[in-house]
């Protein structure tokens, strides 16, 4: 994932980077109607979601590069990169735990992070704080799963290819589940040091 900086420096909302998070946002529904069409009856296509998936991925690099060459960083962009990374996160979860080629267990646990985070998020606005900006190790597990949850699903298949894309696949789920709650926990601590200092101040 690509972060952009943390300085303002349009209040633009038509530019390119943003036309693009916008188009992955879009991407999303369409992803999980991929997912789950033989769920419903319909023929499997997880080539067409795999697709999606790896556009939403080469969108995800395009917006924060092309936001700092051209100096289009924007609160908007701010917001609906990661609001984007989580969206399809969160719907691979839901498609991938339907289709039970991930266990509950997993999806619970990253969904805990995810609630975990809200709370925080909550916490520092009523201190009048930011939510907090995604870290080294937010990027490495955001890049761990998205790279674990398309290999998971082309595992739901036969042949060699199949069983080496789930070999992969739980290398990348456990690295990221890992890294995920890592950078999770940091952020916890981040919080309560600037909630300690707000309160210290008072």
């Amino acid at each position: 994932m690509e972060v952009q900086e943390t300085r303002v420096q349009t209040d633009r909302v038509l530019t390119i980077p943003n036309i693009l998070s916008m188009a992955r946002l879009v991407g999303v529904p369409l992803f999980l109607w991929l997912i789950l069409r033989p769920e419903f009856g319909g023929p499997k296509s997880d080539g067409w979601a795999l697709l999606v998936l790896a556009l939403s991925g080469v969108s995800d690099y395009l917006d924060g590069k092309l936001a700092r060459r051209w100096n289009q960083i924007s609160s908007l962009g701010r917001l609906l990169d990661p609001a984007a990374d989580r969206l399809y996160i969160l719907s691979t979860l839901v498609g991938l735990t339907w289709r039970e080629i991930l266990p509950l267990w997993l999806t619970l646990a990253l969904l805990a992070r995810e609630l975990m985070l809200l709370v925080m998020v909550g916490i520092l606005r009523r201190h009048g704080y930011p939510p907090p900006q995604v870290n080294f190790l937010g990027k490495a597990a955001t890049f761990n799963l998205m790279y674990a949850f398309p290999l998971l699903l082309l595992s739901d298949g036969n042949g060699w290819l199949a069983s080496l894309a789930e070999v992969f696949g739980w290398a990348f789920a456990g690295w990221g589940t890992t890294l995920y709650w890592w950078a999770g926990i940091l952020y916890v601590v981040q919080v309560r040091r600037l909630v300690k200092a707000d309160t210290a101040a008072d």
